[in-house]
């Protein structure tokens, strides 16, 4: 019995493939799909993706029950809050343009057993998401017909009563998903064309509202009489903003189609940034014009926009609304059903998944198996599931995705690259390039000389610094070194992947401290105070031990901290 237990060299070499990463070829834009879509192609994606039903539904949800016309600050703080998340994925689909989404990003900087955990999370978001969104689709076509459909699926078919499955069968849904699966198994310039009609007749239809919306505005329904505009005051409009954060997921679906995109590193970072202040701007001008249109507590949920065009007497325009509503959830179903037969791809091109779903039709040039596999499994999910308890894990899961890709981001930084030359790799090089060093030293140990300006001055000094604080990425800088040296015989980046998951589990525990510390958990004063010290200290330990080493510097592609501070030195210049 002992001979077939594994020995402790299986078991180091088991764990080693699982916290093995991806090695990317030289030629990161060969690819077996079709680079095709432009950065427009991109940013209507982007945009399709994130305003969908929630600009129609989640609008009057959050007015009315959690923040009240102060829906309008809850909608621009998640607006900020989902761009930092956005940039990171922009940087990794610019600087790793392949198609994986999360999962790929994940793979190549933190290894392979995580990257398989969240692309199964990233693979049932997607999943129930497309049902919940498809469900979403055929109430709105029903109530628009008044209910006429569910009333003869009840009255000819019937009623379940089971736990967790829906009150019905839900045809209309399972049908418009298998139908979006046709479209999207055609190609992707195909799949991409019906996005520009559908999220072009929905951007149109919003500005309708914006337009026709102000016209009829009421400056009263923000008085005191109705409460005034924060009704539910701080703690409404921080809560507003937790709900309203996930109406802005959808914008990775950009970088899932890296790959199939003509110049990544360009448009990538362009469609993300530009599609998700579309989405902010519509979704706060919409809760603007919501919110002075009707008084906040009249406003009803499920169809807020169409309803208060009604109640001011415009039927018509309600009917246009809805008719909008329905084009911009068909803008989110394609998007769902553009982005998860590239994630399954992905992971069957890798092997961790069945290897037939990493076939590429050669005509469409799209992954058509998995297209119609999943798409099929989606409709069954919309058919007979009842998906709201089921849609409250996508805000775990998503914020999960979300996490992994801003530390996996910060990982990859610190990581030395392949073309970056090792410290004998400097020694032997030639003395043209050797020669700026020398010149640099030789300048560092002269005597000061006399000099015409300050200026002069100043540039000896730099040059001095630049000469002593050269340091390789991973490594500690050159400032830090005395001071830390028993952290200079760490691998490079070690330190600083250990402190991205400490600062993780700092933060996750002082978040849980904070929120259920002296109600749920009943903590005395002392240890709730005491808790929160030591999980802070430890979060800014770890925030400053990833400070204090060197990232990699001749990246070419886009960056994130770069592009700040680029526009902090041209806001600088301006003054």
């Amino acid at each position: 019995m002992g001979n077939r237990l594994p020995s402790s060299a299986a078991l180091v070499r088991f764990c080693q493939k699982l916290n093995r990463v991806k090695t990317l070829e030289d030629d990161l834009m060969e690819t077996s799909f079709k680079r095709c879509l432009s950065t427009l192609d991109l940013t209507l994606l982007g945009v399709g993706g994130m305003v969908g039903s929630g600009l129609y539904v989640l609008t009057g949800t959050v007015a009315k029950e959690i923040a009240g016309p102060a829906v309008v600050i809850s909608f621009l703080i998640a607006g900020i809050a989902s761009l930092l998340a956005a940039l990171c994925y922009a940087e990794f689909g610019a600087r790793v343009p392949k198609t994986g989404s999360a999962y790929m990003f994940t793979y190549v900087s933190v290894g392979e057993l995580w990257a398989f955990l969240i692309g199964w999370n990233v693979i049932l978001e997607y999943m129930i998401g497309g049902a919940a969104v498809a469900r979403a689709w055929s109430g709105y076509l029903d109530s628009i017909f008044d209910h006429k459909i569910k009333n003869y699926t009840e009255s000819h078919i019937g009623t379940w009563n089971v736990q967790f499955l829906a009150h019905n069968p839900d045809f209309l849904a399972a049908g418009i998903l298998l139908l979006a699966t046709a479209f999207i198994s055609f190609g992707v310039r195909v799949s991409s064309w019906l996005n520009h009609i559908f999220a072009a007749i929905s951007l149109a239809i919003i500005l309708f509202i914006l337009i026709f919306g102000f016209i009829l505005a009421n400056p009263k329904n923000w008085s005191a009489e109705y409460g005034g505009f924060a009704p539910f005051g701080f703690s409404g409009i921080m809560s507003g903003t937790a709900t309203c954060f996930y109406a802005f997921v959808g914008f990775d679906v950009i970088a899932a189609s890296s790959e199939e995109a003509r110049n990544p590193q360009k448009s990538i970072p362009i469609a993300t940034a530009v599609s998700l202040g579309l989405a902010t701007g519509a979704y706060i001008l919409v809760s603007i014009v919501l919110t002075l249109m009707v008084p906040w507590n009249t406003l009803i949920p499920d169809s807020a926009l169409s309803d208060a065009f009604y109640r001011r007497g415009y039927s018509w325009a309600g009917f246009l609304v809805a008719a909008g509503s329905i084009c911009a959830m068909n803008t989110v179903l394609l998007s769902n059903l553009f982005s998860l037969p590239r994630i399954v791809y992905a992971m069957a091109e890798d092997g961790l998944f069945f290897q037939f779903f990493a076939k590429v039709n050669p005509t469409t040039k799209v992954p058509v198996i998995g297209i119609v596999v999943f798409g099929f499994l989606m409709a069954i999910l919309a058919l007979i599931f009842d998906l709201e308890a089921l849609v409250q894990f996508l805000s775990i899961g998503t914020l999960l995705a979300y996490t992994f890709v801003a530390a996996s981001i910060i990982v990859l930084r610190f990581q030395q690259e392949k073309t970056e030359p090792s410290d004998g790799a400097e020694q032997e090089q030639s003395p043209q390039h050797r020669a700026p060093a020398v010149s640099a030293e030789r300048i560092a140990g002269e005597e000061m000389k006399e000099y015409e300006s300050f200026s002069d001055k100043l540039q000896l000094v730099e040059t001095r610094k630049k000469g002593k604080e050269r340091r390789e990425t991973g490594h500690l800088k050159a400032a830090f070194e005395p001071y830390l040296k028993f952290l200079s015989d760490c691998y490079p980046g070690e330190v600083v992947t250990i402190s991205v998951v400490t600062m993780m589990f700092c933060a996750i525990c002082l978040c849980s401290v904070l929120v259920f510390g002296s109600n749920q958990l009943h903590l005395p004063k002392w240890s709730f105070y005491l808790l929160l010290v030591i999980f802070l200290i430890g979060f800014l330990i770890s925030l400053f031990l990833i400070w204090v080493h060197e990232q990699q510097k001749k990246t070419t592609t886009f960056q994130v901290y770069r592009t700040f501070q680029r526009l902090s030195l041209l806001s600088v210049d301006d003054g």
